[in-house]
């Protein structure tokens, strides 16, 4: 079963973007690409929702190299976005298929409200985040909507350039 992987930069108070899905306030440096290096080592699918992935179209990303890209999406034309699978069907449906394959995981990158989603339906097995010293105010919530308590083990945690505070917990199940 592949381990499904919740990844995402937010803002102290917790958004991952503005409300005009601005992301002018992340502080890139070598250390989270070293992150990110890692984490696409571990995994053979990157998934995303419609705006995740145009935001990342927007700061110049089509798609993750080595691995499958798939965009949730009922509004995207799949022939016009060659870089990436684009997928209407139902995003829990699809993941839950996914995670009982062979192979290593899947990132869910950004994406508040499909990572809740998933969440939401016990397919997230670990989330990272790079929370970085800004206040939004409003924005996209990292994880919109839970409507359960869901408790975490506390896998790293450390200090990284600009200020940014790097945490990796694993999803505690009581099955």
């Amino acid at each position: 079963m592949k381990t499904v992987i919740y990844g995402a930069a937010c803002s102290l108070d917790g958004f991952i973007a503005g409300l005009d899905d601005g992301v002018d306030w992340l502080k890139w440096s070598d250390e989270v690409a070293a992150l990110s290096a890692e984490t696409f080592a571990a995994v053979d699918t990157v998934v995303m929702g419609r705006r995740t992935y145009e935001v990342a179209l927007r700061l110049g990303t089509r798609s993750y190299p080595g691995v499958r890209n798939i965009v949730f999406s009922k509004t995207l034309a799949p022939d016009q976005h060659e870089e990436v699978e684009v997928i209407a069907d139902d995003a829990v449906s699809v993941v839950r298929e996914m995670r009982q394959e062979a192979g290593p995981g899947i990132c869910v990158m950004g994406g508040g409200r499909l990572a809740a989603s998933l969440l939401a339906a016990d397919l997230i097995d670990e989330i990272g985040v790079n929370v970085h010293p800004v206040l939004l105010g409003k924005g996209i919530p990292f994880l919109a909507h839970v409507t359960r308590r869901i408790d975490l083990e506390r896998i790293a945690c450390r200090p990284l350039q600009h200020g940014c505070v790097y945490a990796y917990y694993r999803v505690i199940r009581s099955d």
